[in-house]
């Protein structure tokens, strides 16, 4: 450290700052909820469980959480009230460059000591914070870790057992990891500069800067939640639950729209040059507003109408997407996930298909669901009827919903 780092570091309180790390887009544990730190276990998302055990514990002072650019609303719902209490940054395009902006917010405050974590390990415990902290020296840092317990076999090229690996002496790292805070800020940002981008945490990077790390006892029950099995493990252990039946309901939308004199039509949010347009008191998305109609029949919540009645000015030409959200929140809000979206478009012109991947990606936002959840189709009427002879457009929806499930006798 420069002599001002030096000086910067002495004038911290005792207190400890910490990184949450929350900007991943956790696909191997699917999109249901939105990525894995928001899925809810025990009736809260993981982040707001992660939060708790870091803002009730005595030594922790200023918490910065890396989130990606597009989950504000997200982290603010999720979080609730401690939102207010830490202070947010947009995570970078890895776990790595998340962290080290995170550390960059903490300059200011000039801690003397900072403890990173994985916002998707909510069974920290203040034990555990403990050990790691008083691990932490000037110039070393602290990694919780457990041995490795299973026998370890290296594959060979052709996905055979190579050998097998002594575990003498290895550990399974976990977070959160502790640091002197101007030593490893710099080990961060002499390793942006220098373009090395392929460190997995952060006590890689300390020993790639010749900065100590001392090995303190993890926890077995700190796991970190990767796969859809563990949120759902994560669930029941909160839950103290048995397992429940699924309770998976599935509702359908129909919509049509007349044309009229324009030069495009909006399909499933998307915007297609056309010789009409549709007819309706909003865009007339006859895909979005079938959607919509589809999500609300899950919880038994009317249908658009109910909520956006046409005779409503304050709808007259709003974006139908307003709608879908709508929906989807109220899906959220008594404890579903949208599991997928399936969606036929009736029509002899224009043609959907050209436009699909960006109605997919469109709609995967929407409902916060990964792509591979969403369904996109068209098909003509044959010439038959008002829509075979181009005097409008139908579309039929159809959406799944997983609910929390009843409890077997």
């Amino acid at each position: 450290m420069t002599d001002a780092s030096e000086k910067q570091a002495s004038a911290a309180d005792d207190r400890v700052a910490v990184v949450i790390v929350a900007a991943g887009r956790g696909a191997r544990a699917g999109q249901a909820d939105g990525p894995k730190q928001y899925q809810r276990i025990g009736g809260r998302a993981v982040i707001a469980r992660t939060l708790d055990m870091f803002l009730a514990h005595p030594r922790i002072g200023p918490v910065v959480v890396a989130i990606h650019a597009d989950d504000s609303a997200l982290f603010r719902s999720a979080a609730g009230a401690s939102a207010d209490r830490v202070v947010t940054v947009t995570g970078g395009a890895s776990r790595q460059d998340s962290v080290r902006l995170g550390l960059l917010a903490l300059r200011g405050h000039a801690p003397g000591q900072v403890l990173v974590h994985d916002a998707v390990r909510p069974f920290v415990d203040m034990e555990l914070i403990d050990r790691t902290i008083a691990a932490i020296g000037e110039r070393q840092g602290a990694l919780p870790a457990l041995p490795v317990a299973d026998t370890l076999k290296r594959e060979s090229a052709a996905g055979m057992i190579g050998e097998t690996v002594s575990r003498n002496g290895l550990h399974a790292a976990q977070t959160p990891q502790g640091f002197p805070f101007w030593p490893i800020l710099a080990a961060h940002e002499k390793a942006h500069h220098l373009g090395k981008a392929d460190f997995t945490d952060d006590a890689a990077i300390a020993e790639w800067a010749h900065i100590p790390v001392k090995i303190v006892p993890g926890s077995p029950d700190n796991v970190k939640l990767t796969w859809a099995r563990d949120i759902s493990m994560a669930d029941q252990r909160l839950s103290g639950e048995r397992p429940r039946f699924p309770d998976i309901r599935t509702g359908n939308g129909y919509d049509v729209h007349a044309f009229e004199p324009g030069d495009h039509v909006t399909l499933c949010g998307v915007s297609i040059p056309h010789d009409k347009k549709l007819s309706g008191h909003s865009d007339a998305d006859v895909g979005l507003h079938a959607l919509t109609d589809a999500l609300l029949a899950t919880c038994g919540a009317g249908d658009i109408g109910t909520h956006f009645p046409p005779s409503d000015p304050q709808w007259k030409g709003v974006a139908s997407r307003i709608f879908v959200e709508h929906a989807a929140k109220l899906v959220r809000a008594r404890g579903g996930r949208v599991a997928n979206a399936d969606i036929t478009l009736i029509c002899e012109a224009p043609r959907v298909g050209p436009h699909r991947e960006t109605m997919t990606e469109t709609l995967s936002a929407m409902l916060g669901i990964s792509r591979d959840r969403i369904s996109i189709k068209a098909t003509t009427n044959e010439k038959l009827g008002f829509v075979g002879r181009e005097e409008g457009i139908a579309a039929i929806a159809t959406a799944s919903v997983v609910f929390p499930g009843e409890v077997p006798e």
